[in-house]
């Protein structure tokens, strides 16, 4: 995959991972549940597009490279969780724009861990979306429900973003296929035997969307999100992810009627607008 590809396939992503919310709130389960319906899904996805498209590319993972593979299911079941957990408390928008926190993450954990130069713009760029982040919600008390929301979705952002970087370690010459289908199977081993009660109760048109949710969200926009990874930088992604709240919010206002306030606009034009300056002043 060369840089072009990458780029349009990190994008495709964006769309797809921004329709996550959407069918999370559509399917009307518990979290748990959610985390291990999607997982199931993505499981069968990936295993059907290796069949149709014959042997994967790529070396398989070597036993260091497995260890932290599974490493990143744990932390992709547990962002899962977290995030419909927002969804649950506190809608959408608010879970959508609270995750769009993970590329300040990114700029300040890849600097980091990867001990490459952090540039002052970035530095900016993470203080803009903290500012974005106190606009979101109204209310600072934990109690509330947009508060508690908000931080879910934080937490949400930050687990992602070590998964983006645990990705960006671990997948090099690994076919992106491959690296998806053993987390997502990580998640489903590791949470199956705790939501097992929960999936009973499911309906069949909770397991629609899930379907939808693990084939497209998950199996597809995974996939995507890995090969990419491969090719350019996770602060480059997490730029192009930036779209990802405004897809969401979209499709919530339409489907929901969750209309934003005006600080949860102004608060989300912030967030989205302080990582494209970055990402232009960088250049």
């Amino acid at each position: 995959m060369n840089e072009r590809r990458a780029l349009l396939a990190i994008h495709l992503g964006a769309l797809l991972f921004g329709l996550s919310g959407i069918f999370g709130k559509l399917a009307d389960s518990a979290p748990l549940a959610i985390a291990v319906g999607r997982a199931l899904f993505a499981v069968l996805a990936l295993v059907l597009f290796a069949q149709l498209f014959g042997q994967a590319r790529g070396n398989r993972p070597s036993t260091a490279q497995l260890g932290l593979l599974i490493l990143g299911g744990l932390l992709l079941g547990t962002h899962w969780m977290t995030f419909f957990q927002a969804v649950n408390v506190s809608g959408v928008a608010i879970a959508t724009l609270g995750f769009a926190s993970f590329p300040a993450f990114t700029v300040l954990l890849e600097g980091l861990l990867f001990r490459e130069r952090t540039r002052p713009s970035e530095y900016l760029m993470v203080g803009v979306v903290c500012l974005g982040l106190v606009l979101v919600t109204p209310h600072f008390d934990l109690a509330s429900e947009g508060t508690a929301g908000l931080l879910w979705a934080v937490l949400s952002g930050l687990l992602f973003a070590l998964l983006s970087l645990l990705n960006r370690a671990s997948t090099r010459g690994v076919d992106p296929v491959q690296a998806a289908l053993w987390q997502s199977l990580t998640v489903l081993a590791c949470f199956t035997p705790v939501a097992w009660p929960l999936l009973s109760d499911l309906s069949g048109r909770d397991w629609f969307w899930l379907a939808m949710l693990g084939v497209l969200c998950t199996g597809l926009a995974h996939s995507l999100f890995v090969a990419s990874l491969r090719v350019i930088k996770a602060r480059s992604a997490a730029v192009i992810f930036a779209l990802e709240p405004v897809y969401g919010i979209a499709f919530a206002w339409w489907l929901f009627q969750e209309v934003p306030t005006v600080r949860m606009f102004a608060g989300g034009c912030l967030i989205i607008l302080a990582i494209f300056a970055s990402a232009r002043l960088a250049r």
